[in-house]
């Protein structure tokens, strides 16, 4: 099995800077792909970024300038520095990984539970 556990989330004045981390730990073989989405009240969860094993990067429109995905392989750890924050990043922000567990040989899809970014205006 594998744990995906998001952290720094919290409240923060627009403008601000937060920086969040997600560990994945468990039987873990290898890990692929690497992303931050986030849902805000009464909408669909959104991609935010994300980034590949060799640190190829995508972004939404919306973030791009702002927030930076950045990983350490070697702690399984991924990172989404978010600057410049405004009221619409308002959301829970969750870690998503693709995973190849141990003597598997396909990978799967992990989701954290997500950490809460409440930027005031």
């Amino acid at each position: 099995q594998v744990q995906l556990v998001e952290s720094g989330g919290g409240l923060v004045q627009a403008g601000g800077s937060l920086r969040l981390s997600c560990a994945a730990s468990g039987s873990i073989g290898s890990i692929g792909v690497m992303g931050w989405y986030r849902q805000a009240p009464g909408n669909q969860r959104e991609l935010v970024a994300t980034i590949t094993s060799g640190g190829s990067t995508n972004y939404a429109d919306n973030v791009k300038d702002r927030f930076t995905i950045s990983r350490d392989n070697a702690k399984n750890t991924v990172y989404l520095q978010m600057n410049s924050l405004k009221s619409d990043d308002t959301a829970i922000y969750y870690c998503n990984a693709d995973v190849r567990l141990q003597f598997r040989v396909r990978a799967e899809h992990y989701w954290g539970r997500g950490t809460q970014v409440t930027v005031s205006s």
